[in-house]
């Protein structure tokens, strides 16, 4: 894409109400625009990056077996009174009305509606174990939305529900969900660390939150700092191995790690004290174990092998996909802008013309798009007839990953500038080689 014909509608100062970083960074690089009290349009920025962190999700559910479907955003205020929720929920769910006067809602979660699909549709054990998910807008009236797409009342969410015979094979799927969301943080940059925590609205006897610690993080949390020593790397975990997905749960969930509402000092200060940490975390996804209390609700049965009729086990689990954007760029920026991770980076490479109009400097350039582009790689190329510290700062405020700089005198001796947006280090290279060197990077993802 060349940057003179993209929608980059990036701004010098710092709006007043944006309080964190992120919110902050979104808005001066043209990535979203607030429309009312917490809820964005999503400029094509923007929306390239949710788009990459989308795909990752989805990837990672599917490598594991779940299938992927889409509900809609409107549900029926019927399905929630089957369940118990509709009055429960709180003023947070927003209630309305059609034409014919039926009660509606913008859905916040959709337990109600899958259990209800399901319920239609599976009869059989045979038909087991099965995992629905979709990716979708929810809607939750936050009494006080702020932060941007950190707490927003509009926000894009994976949510999926397992459907299991036993509770040992539900919780063989709350695994696997653990095994599948540990993979896709790690793709983003991110590490998110699973935590003890409240079930909340959703209910269950089993839950962890995942948390990225960030200073603008909404909840206070507690942990032993061996955890954040433990990756999950390139190892390969069969999703249908409960051995293999139990000792992954056990070796993330061992140490102590738990949010304010399940905090135990007691349990805490069994913690060598260099060890113990308190800081603030963001939440960027959860997964629950709540057994039978939605297929009893909602009559999904199933007739078993000794032709029994018996309730499902269940399970749900979100991933937060718009509020990732925002905790991606609280966990990677500095005072210039953001510092994409390369898995999910709006483009792969920054093009800097530090000389448009001279013919040699736009060939050169133009070879560069062309070589990347037939690489199948996304090259964003600053062609803009502006100064070259303008066009570094643009580069630094979106944050892409690696910038080339193109211009008569480095030409001259045959080389560009390769420049790391994270280190700043910078090495020159001849074109080709700078070419090769960018694609190595993003083939080893």
């Amino acid at each position: 894409m060349r940057l003179s014909r993209y929608f980059l509608p990036v701004l010098k100062e710092t709006p007043a109400d944006a309080q964190i970083v992120s919110h902050r960074y979104m808005l001066r690089a043209g990535m979203i625009r607030q429309q009312s009290a917490g809820i964005y349009s999503w400029l094509p920025l923007g929306f390239k990056v949710l788009r990459k962190i989308e795909n990752i999700v989805h990837e990672e559910q599917q490598r594991v077996g779940h299938i992927p479907m889409l509900m809609p955003t409107l549900q029926s205020a019927d399905l929630w009174r089957q369940s118990g929720r509709y009055d429960a929920y709180g003023p947070e769910m927003l209630r309305i009305k059609d034409r014919h006067d039926r009660e509606m809602l913008y859905g916040p979660t959709n337990e109600e509606m899958i259990t209800e699909i399901v319920a239609n549709y599976v009869t059989s054990y045979k038909a087991l174990p099965l995992t629905l998910y979709h990716i979708q807008w929810k809607f939750r009236d936050e009494v006080r939305p702020r932060f941007g797409v950190m707490r927003g009342r509009e926000f894009l969410m994976k949510d999926g529900y397992n459907f299991d015979l036993t509770k040992e094979d539900a919780l063989h799927a709350y695994n696997r969900h653990l095994v599948s969301y540990l993979r896709t943080y790690e793709r983003m940059g991110l590490q998110a660390i699973p935590m003890r925590a409240d079930s909340g609205p959703i209910g269950g006897d089993y839950t962890h939150e995942f948390l990225v610690l960030a200073d603008t993080g909404e909840s206070e949390v507690f942990y032993d700092s061996a955890i954040t020593d433990l990756t999950f790397g390139d190892r390969e975990v069969d999703p249908n191995d409960k051995a293999q997905c139990q000792a992954v749960l056990e070796e993330f969930t061992s140490r102590y790690a738990r949010t304010d509402e399940t905090h135990d000092e007691a349990v805490f200060n069994e913690i060598p004290e260099e060890r113990r940490r308190s800081a603030r975390g963001i939440e960027v996804g959860q997964i629950f174990y709540f057994g039978t209390e939605y297929s009893e609700k909602m009559g999904a049965y199933v007739q078993t092998a000794e032709g029994e009729k018996a309730p499902l086990h269940m399970g749900s689990h979100g991933i937060g996909v718009s509020r990732l954007l925002g905790a991606i760029i609280e966990a990677s920026h500095d005072d210039k802008g953001i510092i994409w991770p390369e898995g999910v980076t709006p483009f792969h490479v920054g093009i800097v013309n530090l000389k448009q109009g001279d013919d040699e400097a736009d060939a050169a350039c133009q070879s560069l798009y062309d070589a990347f582009t037939a690489l199948g790689l996304e090259p964003l190329y600053d062609d803009r007839d502006e100064r070259a510290g303008g066009k570094f700062a643009t580069m630094d405020l979106i944050g892409l990953p690696w910038r080339i700089t193109v211009g008569p005198r480095g030409l001259k001796n045959g080389v560009v500038e390769l420049t790391s947006r994270r280190t700043g280090e910078s090495e020159e290279l001849s074109p080709e080689e700078a070419v090769k060197r960018v694609a190595a990077i993003y083939a080893a993802l």
